[in-house]
């Protein structure tokens, strides 16, 4: 992908501090969520659905698989080196996965400009790929 200053994308071309604080959330770290892959603007998060994880319905908290989801999206947009913070994001949750099962959320840039970013984030099963929940995320870049 290029950006509107023609750069292209380069999925090896993360600085190692920018990729070393991003693999150092403690708030991914609490809830288990694993940092993937993480490329120039794409990044992918995991997750395994623990009992922990569950609402009072007995399926995954929606704001467990909102944070897996805004891991891979925080990633992802931060990944170029300087810094992105989130200005809106939205997710639909379309299925509810069972105890044990692992989600992927798979960030990928779709637009971005000097000041600001969209990003569209696919979660997943691991297992069988089946689509969980589709989360779509701005951000301004100062």
């Amino acid at each position: 992908m290029s950006d509107d200053t023609g750069a292209e994308s380069d999925a090896d071309d993360v600085p190692a501090e920018v990729r070393e604080r991003i693999e150092s959330d403690p708030y991914c770290a609490t809830l288990g969520i694993d940092l993937r892959e993480l490329g120039a603007g794409s990044a992918t998060t995991a997750l395994t659905v623990t009992d922990d994880l569950l609402n009072f319905h007995g399926t995954p908290h929606g704001g467990a698989l909102y944070s897996l989801a805004d891991a891979a999206f925080a990633a992802a947009s931060n990944s170029h080196g300087d810094p992105a913070v989130a200005l809106e994001t939205n997710v639909s949750y379309l299925a509810a996965v069972d105890v044990g099962a692992t989600v992927l959320a798979t960030a990928t840039e779709t637009h971005r400009t000097r000041r600001t970013a969209e990003y569209e984030v696919v979660l997943t099963t691991e297992t069988d790929g089946e689509r969980v929940a589709t989360f779509r995320g701005r951000v301004y870049r100062p």
